[in-house]
């Protein structure tokens, strides 16, 4: 099943005793996931492995990968297309940094590292290193599928 994003088509669930368990807010979840790039190129998958045990509202999954699961049944399957605005967000110029090299929390950085730099609030960010030189590093602090058209797949395995 391929479904687009849209209000109209959100899973919910209905009480029907006969019917399997479904997915609510602030369940114990298990499930295989996979999230792609719109043409297919696969950025993470669990179907291959173990299935993943997440705990809704706890912070591990995304708040919009989250409400599309809450209302799927037990044993469903299904396979969500998101565009940046509810997948990961647009890319952003104003999260591309000019960063002096002595600011870097490691010297020995270079195209393409990932860091981790402290806010002024103590919180983290993770950056990419995608240009550098002598004194200055250009740092992009998107998320790497920011910008990008996805399709969520997931297959729901038990509830609790």
């Amino acid at each position: 099943m391929n479904e687009s994003l849209t209000p109209a088509n959100a899973p919910h669930s209905k009480p029907d005793t006969d019917a399997p368990a479904c997915v609510a807010p602030h369940h114990l979840v298990t499930l295989h996931y996979r999230i792609t790039l719109e043409n297919g190129v696969p950025m993470v998958s669990t179907f291959e492995a173990t299935p993943a045990t997440l705990q809704l509202g706890d912070g591990t999954l995304a708040p919009q990968f989250e409400r599309l699961l809450v209302g799927l049944p037990v044993g469903s399957r299904h396979t969500f297309t998101l565009p940046p605005e509810a997948a990961f967000g647009p890319r952003r110029d104003d999260l591309i940094e000019r960063v002096r090299r002595a600011d870097f929390p490691d010297d020995t950085a270079e195209v393409g590292t990932i860091l981790s730099f402290a806010a002024p609030d103590g919180s983290r960010y993770a950056g990419v290193v995608v240009e550098l030189d002598d004194e200055w590093g250009v740092v992009d602090f998107n998320h790497p599928l920011a910008g990008k058209t996805i399709r969520f797949e997931v297959e729901i395995i038990g509830v609790c």
